[in-house]
């Protein structure tokens, strides 16, 4: 059972001393609401990913049964956590020492501001504390009327693809979704489909009833044919081009019930709520772990509680030679740009000196910095962030080198010290967040109504145990054979599975 309560007394008092210094440093946020935790409960928040009622599913038990043992053998520790809303709402630990409370607050604040004014978050649902509940609501029902292990099966296979996403898609505005709406129905017309009032249900569902109208006249054109084929029957090639939308297609065109349309519609926008953090990990953390240690060590910080400030933030900054840390790369790119843009390192005069004493004392007392840094929070992501702003001189300061493990020694050690082959292994491990870029390039391969994939390959091949156990999941929603497209070796190879096995097409 959840049990969080609203902060009072003095953490009241130190909430409105943080937040007036986060408006005098020019942060614009959400309304802030704090709630206090036992460990049990922010652990349990932590494995729903942060909201307090979804739907249920063995991953949400098996996440906070891992993190709970985290806990309680010392491994790791949640000190806060903050959501996406509008109130924004974050969640202390009740065990946090007063410095560690501040520090918390401080770090909460950058990152609300950095959701309400970064534009890859501008179309994420801002009420999605109720949506979460109303998801599950509507999951439970379906657990009840059609059997736990059904719906069980079928989330689970829905998740396994519930990273092939667009992120076009989030930057699609009302106005570009009502026009879409608008072609639809134009298109539903000049079909002679019966296309649904606007209070028949959710979109996902009308989009599932105008398959099943399609399906059910191409039906009764070829009787003769068997029950599968008549409900898999496409009348002409689908996608028109390439899809990336991977769960879109198929509430689409799959021959589905009702409920799994349903089920997949709200996977899918559960998905894309999360995918503006997943492709903004470094910005964000970064951000917020600027504003905490710009508000602690210049406002908030009395003198007595500097060391132990100092050693929380060491041991959040603290690096790896496996793992990057978002929080360390993001704050000290976010500081050398701020130095760079306060000095002039910057443009075509100081890219174009040649003269490195000079270079070397560059300073042309611009003071763009903080100016500089608000504009990169609202317009980048990950990817844009790295690769636009890291540059040699930093990558040697911070010695981000690429490593590889010896096993002689059995240790890691450096591979390479080069900058563009650094810049490009970070690049691609961002690259749609480290996952394989899929589309959907034709839904009825050879005329069989099989599921033709492509993989676009930027110079790392797939791994063919994961590629195999996807495929079995799309092949258990599309109930047709999947091939996939994909390049092994330097060589084009089209994989197919057919329901038992994986094997490529000769």
């Amino acid at each position: 059972m959840l049990r969080s309560r609203p902060i009072t007394g003095k953490l009241k008092e130190l909430q409105k001393e943080i937040e007036g210094y986060a408006i005098d440093y020019g942060l614009d946020f959400f309304e802030q609401i704090f709630e206090m935790c036992d460990y049990e409960t922010i652990n349990i928040l932590a494995s729903q990913e942060g909201f307090p009622s979804r739907y249920p599913h063995w991953r949400f038990g098996m996440n906070y049964d891992q993190m709970s043992k985290g806990y309680r053998y010392g491994i790791q520790k949640i000190y806060e956590m903050v959501i996406n809303t509008d109130p924004c709402y974050a969640y202390l630990l009740d065990v946090n020492n007063w410095v560690d409370q501040k520090l918390v607050m401080a770090h909460v604040y950058g990152h609300n501001d950095f959701f309400k004014n970064n534009l890859w978050f501008g179309n994420t649902n801002r009420k999605m504390m109720d949506v979460m509940a109303n998801h599950g609501s509507k999951i439970r029902r379906y657990i009840t009327k059609y059997g736990l292990q059904n719906v069980e099966r079928f989330i689970d296979c829905v998740l396994s693809l519930e990273n092939l996403l667009d992120m076009s898609e989030l930057f699609e505005t009302s106005d570009i979704k009502r026009k879409r709406k608008e072609t639809e129905r134009q298109f539903a017309y000049e079909n002679s489909l019966e296309y649904e009032s606007e209070d028949s249900g959710s979109e996902s569902l009308k989009s599932f009833l105008r398959s099943k109208y399609r399906h059910e006249k191409s039906k009764k054109k070829v009787a003769k044919e068997s029950s599968e084929d008549q409900l898999l029957k496409i009348p002409k090639k689908i996608p028109e081009r390439p899809v990336r939308d991977i769960l879109y297609f198929l509430m689409q065109y799959a021959p589905l019930e009702e409920w799994q349309v349903d089920v997949i519609g709200i996977l899918r926008d559960e998905a894309y709520y999360f995918l503006p953090q997943r492709i903004t990990k470094i910005m964000n953390e970064g951000w917020a772990s600027y504003w905490h240690s710009t508000i602690m060590t210049q406002k908030a910080l009395n003198a007595s509680e500097v060391i132990d400030f100092a050693d929380k933030h060491a041991g959040v900054m603290v690096m790896s030679k496996q793992n990057i840390n978002p929080y360390k790369v993001g704050i000290e790119l976010l500081r050398d740009i701020e130095y760079r843009w306060d000095t002039g390192r910057f443009g075509k005069e100081y890219n174009e000196c040649e003269d490195m004493p000079e270079k070397l004392h560059w300073d042309k007392k611009v003071g763009m910095g903080k100016e500089k840094i608000f504009e990169v929070r609202r317009t980048h992501n990950d990817i844009s962030f790295i690769d636009e702003f890291l540059t040699p001189e930093f990558c040697n300061r911070q010695q981000l080198f690429t490593y590889k493990y010896n096993p002689r020694t059995e240790r890691f050690e450096i591979d390479s010290r080069d900058f563009n082959a650094i810049k490009q292994k970070l690049l691609l491990s961002l690259t749609n967040f480290g996952s394989p870029v899929i589309e959907v390039i034709d839904g009825n391969f050879e005329n069989k109504a099989e599921l033709l994939l492509t993989h676009r390959h930027y110079g790392v091949d797939l791994d063919m145990s994961f590629a195999t156990e996807t495929m079995r999941n799309l092949y258990y929603i599309w109930k047709r054979p999947v091939n996939l497209q994909t390049i092994v070796e330097d060589k084009e190879v089209v994989f197919k599975f057919n329901g038992k096995e994986l094997k490529p097409l000769t």
